[in-house]
């Protein structure tokens, strides 16, 4: 009980750490009257290439910040428990390929700032690695993670959302990344559980039962 405990106690806090710092960043913003937003990410500009590592880091509002502080602890913390083998690498790699992925594709004029793109490529790698590593305590947190966020995916459909300035393309850069990086990774990290009954042998296998049914005397 207490190894569990200290494994909970240390998934959480690289998440919580991250959320620390974001909440500073924000209200460094407020108390000293400084705007940051330049530092985001510009599709297309090499201005913009920053904002590849800073974008996360920046948001727009406080209710922006919460609606992305939560998913951040919770998802991240999931991440660091089930796959802490591999897990800072899939971070990494979910923050600079999302980041790198809209700025090259993304269209328009806009600042895109926001840890939400890392929130869906969490939640994406969540999901999908549960499916593909067919592992049942893994396929429970795809079915929490479906549960809980599932309603994010009409994030990536700026249709639905025709007054609010959201970056759907950080988020379906997101979703693909964690998608690929589950796939990539679908070798390391937790596997299902091999019983002892899978590498026992057929009969016949050991030698002496080799004799074949239909031979002839």
């Amino acid at each position: 009980m207490k190894e569990d405990t200290q494994r909970i106690l240390r998934s959480i806090i690289y998440p919580a750490i991250f959320v620390i710092l974001i909440w500073l960043v924000y209200f460094t913003e407020e108390i000293f009257h400084v705007d940051l937003s330049e530092y985001g990410l510009q599709p297309l500009k090499w201005k913009g290439l920053i904002g590849i590592f800073t974008t996360p880091l920046l948001h727009a509002n406080f209710s922006h910040l919460v609606a992305n502080s939560i998913p951040l602890l919770i998802l991240g913390s999931l991440l660091f428990y089930f796959y802490r083998e591999i897990a800072w690498r899939v971070v990494l790699l979910i923050w600079l390929l999302t980041g790198l992925w809209t700025w090259f594709l993304a269209r328009g004029e806009g600042v895109h700032i926001g840890a939400s793109g890392l929130v869906y490529g969490f939640a994406s790698f969540l999901f999908f690695s549960g499916i593909l590593r067919r592992d049942n305590r893994l396929m429970a947190i795809t079915l929490l993670i479906a549960f809980l966020y599932g309603g994010m995916v009409w994030g990536i459909f700026p249709r639905f959302f025709p007054n609010i300035p959201i970056s759907w393309e950080s988020h379906l850069m997101g979703m693909v990344s964690g998608l690929v990086l589950a796939f990539y990774y679908r070798r390391d990290g937790p596997q299902p559980a091999k019983y002892d009954w899978e590498d026992e042998p057929d009969d016949g296998e050991d030698g002496e039962d080799n004799e074949p049914w239909n031979q002839d005397y």
